[in-house]
């Protein structure tokens, strides 16, 4: 965290680390900005769609994060890729809770929790961004955005159960619920006419356009037309596509949201219900009948055979034990260690076998929900994927510079050469950017979509799929490919069956094992490094 009030951090050491920063929209630069947009036709508009920093560096003034209603996030990586996000507010004294009419007094039974720092007093509003799907509230204390929609890690393993152990009562579950969410892994359908939108506001296709209504107006029909057909066609196939990840990827993930689950209140209360309506802290009953658990849950008693194929692809089920109850103020992730996983039941897995103690039945704490979950950080994945950096990707962009520098000589040449020959202004113009259309054809991102499509539907033909469509260019370029040892396809073990020794530029015929091969140092160390020797 720096120390400095416009500048912070989030999710800080994390894979997804973020810079946030503070701004306060300006009335006089946003008045300038609308009047801007419309002498523009709704091209600032386009170039604030594309990059998102250059809308909040024109609309808005930096401020410290405590007083801004914008931030920029720009992440960390050598991408830094921005994006905007409204600062927005939670009312609780619109709830008709008793916990929120004693406002000097911690409405949230754990006092250290993010939850009840978040809450400013007495006006009891929560002031809050989303971020990839992920909520962060403010903290006045810290002077940051922490995340929220789990138990903290900071909970010892004897807090866990003094605090949690009983379970919520109602009117802190309520509480609980308005600012962390539900406990649901929800991924929206977009509209086609959305992502047609976002399909074609894309740089190359309006670049392309313009090129297109440039060699209509000079009479290239029959290319325009066929130019045409063919980016239209590309558009439609992509939007299709996407449209058919969005549908399967929101009934994955549906089925998850509506699990009926046993919940036991403070009171002593227990009831079913849905498992949206859980909250982190809410102590849940597993009963004997298999199930597929709808959150993150640490096991407080007895022990449970989970089998987390969904998450890990390892088809052996796993054993879980409850978290040891120990009396120190050590953090509970601290305290267990490397094996603090075998005390967690992560959402998506199944619950094949529980085994009740002797204090009772099998309990388990609500660790983390919704997006927050391992599974919600799967989902999440899938959603919003890292962008990885190729050289093919940095060579296509030399390739591009080079194209334009050609055309940039190629425009300075056309203009001297016609303004010898006499040829009028508007000529020249047209003319020149006649060329360099040509140059940099605008039929590339067309060509590049429908090549990259007819791959990924032979792809599919052969049972293979991709989630990620633009990474077939790069496989095209590779030449080696290394697999781990087998168990996640069928079972914990690596044998050796052979060896397959080198000759010259290419490989000579396998060699099945026996303890006598041993024709060179490299077969040799390969069978005493798998325990064959």
């Amino acid at each position: 965290m720096e120390n400095t009030d416009h500048r912070a951090l989030l999710n800080q050491g994390e894979e997804n680390e973020l810079e946030v920063f503070g701004y306060r929209t300006h009335g006089c630069w946003r008045a300038l900005c609308i009047v801007g947009s419309i002498l523009s036709l709704g091209f600032l508009l386009l170039l604030f769609y594309w990059k998102p920093e250059w809308d909040v560096w024109a609309n808005c003034v930096p401020c410290a994060l405590e007083e801004a209603d914008t931030v920029l996030l720009r992440t960390t990586d050598e991408f830094k890729q921005c994006c905007k996000k409204k600062v927005k507010w939670l009312y609780l004294s619109k709830l008709s809770n008793p916990l929120t009419e004693k406002s000097k007094h911690p409405i949230i039974a754990d006092e250290n929790s993010i939850i009840n720092r978040a809450i400013m007093r007495p006006e009891l509003k929560v002031r809050y961004i989303r971020v990839q799907k992920i909520k962060y509230v403010w903290l006045s204390s810290e002077k940051e955005f922490q995340k929220v929609g789990a138990l903290e890690d900071t909970n010892s393993c004897s807090n866990i159960y003094s605090k949690f152990g009983g379970g919520l009562t109602h009117e802190e579950q309520d509480i609980r619920r308005e600012i962390c969410g539900s406990n649901a892994i929800e991924v929206e359908v977009t509209p086609i006419w959305k992502l047609l939108f976002k399909e074609v506001l894309n740089p190359f296709y309006i670049l392309q356009g313009a090129s297109l209504a440039l060699w209509l107006s000079q009479g290239y029909t029959e290319f325009s037309i066929a130019i045409i057909a063919i980016t239209v066609l590309s558009i439609i196939l992509t939007t299709f596509d996407l449209r058919r990840q969005s549908v399967k990827l929101h009934k994955l993930v549906q089925a998850n949201n509506s699990i009926k689950v046993n919940m036991c209140r403070k009171d002593g209360e227990c009831v079913e219900l849905e498992s949206q309506y859980l909250v982190p802290g809410d102590i849940i009953v597993l009963t004997g009948n298999r199930l597929f658990l709808p959150c993150d849950t640490i096991l407080l008693s007895g022990a449970c055979v989970v089998n987390e194929g969904t998450l890990t692809g390892e088809g052996i089920p796993v054993f879980k034990i409850p978290l040891p109850r120990v009396d120190n103020a050590i953090p509970w992730k601290m305290h267990t260690g490397e094996d603090y996983k075998k005390h967690i039941l992560f959402c998506g897995t199944e619950v094949i076998q529980i085994k009740p103690s002797g204090h009772g039945p099998v309990k388990a704490v609500v660790l983390r929900t919704g997006f927050n979950t391992a599974k919600g950080d799967m989902v999440r994945s899938i959603l919003y994927p890292k962008p990885v950096s190729f050289q093919l990707y940095k060579d296509v962009f030399r390739f591009i510079l080079c194209l334009l520098g050609l055309a940039l000589f190629g425009l300075i040449y056309a203009v001297i050469v016609f303004k010898m020959q006499g040829e009028s202004v508007r000529e020249i113009i047209v003319k020149a950017l006649i060329l360099c259309t040509v140059a940099v054809s605008p039929t590339l991102p067309a060509a590049l979509a429908l090549a990259v499509m007819y791959a990924n539907i032979r792809l599919k033909r052969k049972g293979i799929l991709c989630i990620s469509p633009q990474r077939i260019n790069v496989c095209g370029r590779l030449n080696l490919l290394c697999f781990d040892k087998t168990g996640t396809l069928t079972e914990d073990g690596l044998d050796l069956w052979g060896v397959i020794p080198s000759a010259g530029d290419g490989y000579a015929d396998s060699e099945q094992h026996s303890h006598s091969v041993c024709s060179d140092p490299w077969t040799a160390s390969l069978m005493f490094s798998t325990g064959q020797m």
